[in-house]
């Protein structure tokens, strides 16, 4: 990727994220849609027949607590309808969940995966997977969610989430894990380098070609400061990922966890621009010479979430770093965190990545909208690589969405996807999904 490029990228992504700063910000159709789901529940009072002690406000505000997650993304099933909480409103308790399905066709050579991932688009399509028909339950979830406030222990909330996601889409699989006590989160959960709110809206469960998204184990402190602004830092335990698959290296077991932070100004509850960054351990065995050596890692992304208009919604992000493809990108279906030098045999080292991804989302009405967005990931190892080697993907996806009741929701979308690799063969792959989401 050159430096024209890089730089078009960089200033279109700027431009993105601060059209809200142009202007005096309007209450969006966005959270409208989010108001709706928030009333459309099932309250049950622990203890006590009809309303109960507290505030209204009160009761709104916890109530409001179960949908509001700075690490939400698009597909992440809705606020509970089912809560139960006690007369005082201070423990809450939901149960929920979403059944979804997804049906698929590709054509121009099938990409043998539930998710459009550029990675596996076949450079010489078998004859006999030219078009696929697929469908999948994938993403189908139950969750369990505790919120309360204690005199000693102050506010805490548990969280568990379970997806449909596992062999051929059908076995459980455990998303998240984890407890919140005041500004500490500890357990499985989404990374802290990652911005899950600034990926735009896809039918597709793999959604941009650059997401960093994926669940770790981690301590999180969180901390809220001044109008808008907050701060975290986190320890994460995330396996890296090596290619040696030309012998003489294998790969040394994590004993430091990475380490991420972000620094973030929000201006409303839909509304963010970012700066995240990790620094992660990577480790290996040279074989020939029986020593171990340890490589930096390090990843930094720019994202935003913003509404220039009550009706628009705009998502950005733009990551780059060497040795961070295991947290997410195209990249993490190979193994790019560390790679062989070439005519050195027992070497590794952590070649460089970088990708970006732009959308928009118009909304008709607060239940209904249309989104479109371009993504791109580029390999940037310092070596040259072998010809065959994957060079950048894109994936362009344009899709629309429909909130029949605040708990039914209807998608169709068609995505085009390309591979090129370094010798400059390259092929494009067509997909066109429809999605039905029942949340309760």
């Amino acid at each position: 990727m050159n430096i024209r490029h890089t730089t078009a990228a960089i200033a279109f992504i700027m431009a993105v994220l601060s059209t809200e700063f142009s202007g005096v910000w309007a209450r969006n159709m966005m959270d409208a849609q989010r108001d709706s789901v928030c009333t459309s529940r099932k309250l049950a009072i622990i203890g006590q027949h009809g309303e109960p002690t507290a505030s209204s406000d009160s009761v709104r505000h916890l109530i409001d607590m179960f949908y509001y997650d700075q690490f939400r993304h698009f597909q992440d099933p809705e606020a509970p309808y089912f809560l139960f909480m006690s007369k005082d409103a201070t423990l809450a308790m939901g149960m929920g969940g979403a059944v979804r399905m997804r049906a698929y066709v590709d054509w121009h050579g099938s990409v043998q995966s539930p998710g459009f991932a550029p990675y596996l688009i076949p450079m010489r399509p078998d004859p006999a997977k030219m078009r696929k028909f697929g469908t999948t339950p994938a993403g189908s979830s139950l969750f369990f969610r505790v919120i309360g406030r204690n005199k000693t222990v102050g506010s805490y909330q548990i969280y568990i989430e379970a997806n449909f996601n596992g062999y051929q889409a059908r076995d459980f699989h455990l998303k998240k894990a984890y407890a919140a006590i005041n500004d500490f989160t500890i357990g499985y959960t989404v990374s802290t380098f990652s911005d899950p709110m600034a990926l735009p809206p896809t039918v597709d469960a793999q959604g941009p070609v650059n997401k960093i998204s994926g669940s770790t184990v981690l301590i999180r402190y969180t901390k809220k400061f001044g109008k808008g602004w907050s701060a975290a830092v986190s320890a994460e335990n995330t396996p890296s990922q090596a290619d040696i698959s030309e012998g003489g290296t294998k790969v040394v077991d994590n004993w430091i966890p990475d380490g991420a932070a972000f620094l973030q100004y929000e201006w409303g509850p839909t509304t963010h621009i970012r700066l995240a960054g990790i620094v992660r351990s990577l480790s290996y065995r040279d074989l020939t010479d029986g020593t171990n050596h340890h490589k930096a890692g390090w990843g930094a992304m720019l994202s935003g979430i913003a509404h220039p208009a009550p009706q628009v919604t705009t998502f950005a992000s733009i990551n780059y770093g060497h040795g961070y493809s295991s947290l997410g990108s195209d990249l993490q279906i190979g193994n790019y965190d560390m790679v062989p030098v070439p005519g050195q045999k027992g070497r590794l080292y952590a070649p460089a990545s970088m990708g970006w991804c732009a959308g928009v989302q118009y909304n008709f009405r607060p239940n209904l909208f249309a989104s479109t967005s371009v993504s791109r990931t580029h390999y940037l190892p310092a070596h040259t690589p072998d010809g065959a080697e994957y060079k950048y993907g894109m994936v362009a996806a344009i899709n629309t969405f429909w909130n029949l009741t605040p708990r039914i929701q209807i998608g169709a979308e068609i995505d085009w996807g390309m591979r090129r690799n370094f010798d400059g063969d390259h092929n494009h792959a067509w997909r066109a999904g429809a999605m039905a989401q029942f949340s309760f």
